[in-house]
Formats: structure tokens, sequence, C-alpha cells
């Protein structure tokens, strides 16, 4: 019996992974702290809860300090990443192959992504590790899903509740607004 492997989303999720342990490596020696955030984060819970349910993402989204700025830029250097400021986004890029696509991108705890955003990034606080990344936790997670509410967000709050991770005690916890979002996302079909 063949066994078919779809190289091309290994060879992805192996990218995604080495950029992702480079982070961890870079941060960790420099003492900094960072939480993973976004579609690393989704996948990650999914997975953990059900095994083939993930969706796999493009880059990676992490919370860091603003005032980390400056240390992490040179934190990350000998791993071959490079700060970049472009168009308003601040994000880490592989050094020699600086793609916005394929970046870390980084998001400010206590800042609005937008203006417009009804809450701003959750602060850094505790943190889950899992397969070696340090996670957000899946309350603030959720938070920030309803809280940006694009059509992207959207199908990961359905990942994340198909898989029975957005519970009551989450949903209780959320400001009506974002209640209100989480209705609407899951009477979508």
């Amino acid at each position: 019996m063949a066994i078919l492997v779809n190289t091309f989303f290994e060879k992805r999720v192996e990218q995604l992974f080495d950029l992702a342990g480079r982070i961890e490596t870079a941060f960790a020696a420099a003492g900094l702290e960072y939480r993973v955030i976004g579609g690393l984060a989704v996948y990650l819970y999914v997975e953990e809860a059900e095994p083939d349910a993930g969706r796999l993402t493009r880059d990676i989204d992490i919370t860091v300090r603003r005032e980390d700025l400056e240390r992490i830029s040179g934190a990350v250097e000998p791993f071959g990443l490079e700060y970049r400021h472009v168009e308003g986004v601040d994000m880490l890029v592989q050094a020699g192959a600086p793609s916005a696509r394929r970046a870390v991108h980084l998001i400010f705890t206590g800042e609005k992504v937008k203006a417009e955003y009804p809450e701003a990034a959750p602060p850094i606080g505790p943190c889950r590790t899992v397969q070696g990344v340090r996670l957000i936790p899946l309350a603030d997670l959720v938070r920030m899903k309803l809280t940006s509410f694009r059509s992207k967000d959207e199908t990961h709050l359905k990942d994340l509740d198909e898989a029975g991770l957005i519970t009551a005690e989450i949903e209780a916890g959320l400001p009506e607004l974002l209640r209100a979002r989480l209705v609407q996302t899951r009477a979508r079909e």
C-alpha cells in the first residue's frame, strides 16, 4: 500500500517551525519575553486538541513590549533575522531573503493594532509552551481574534470552536461586543 505524503506541506511546516525555533532561541538567549499569537497559535492549540484539524499559516505573529524593540533587533541578528519597519508594520525578516509573507510580525502589548479596534493587545502574561513555542493564553488569543475580526480571524475562531476550545468560561469573560462577534461567527455556515 502506497503512502502519499504532501511534501510541500511538510516542508512548509518544517520552515515555519525552524523560524519559530530561531525566535525562541534568540529571545531566550537575550532574556526577552514574547508570545506567539495569530495563526500559528491557533494551529498549535487546535492540533493539540484535535490532531490534523489545524490550518497552516504563512507567517508568525508575536506580541512583544515596544520598549524591548532595540534589544530584539540585536538579539535576532545572529540567527539570520533582521528588524524592519515597512509601511507601518514592524517585522523580523530573514536576512538576505526578506519577505513580509514569511516574516515574524511584531504586535506591541498595550497598543491597538489598528485605531478602530475595540481592544489593545494584551500584556505579556503567562504562557503555554507547545512544541517549543511560547503561546499566548487561549482566552487572550480568542479576544485578539474577536478584536481584529477579519474573515481569516473568523475562520480561526471556527477552528478553535470546533475543537471545543472556546469554553463557556472564555465566552463569559468576553465584553458584550466581542461576545456578539462570537455569536455572529457561530451563526455563519
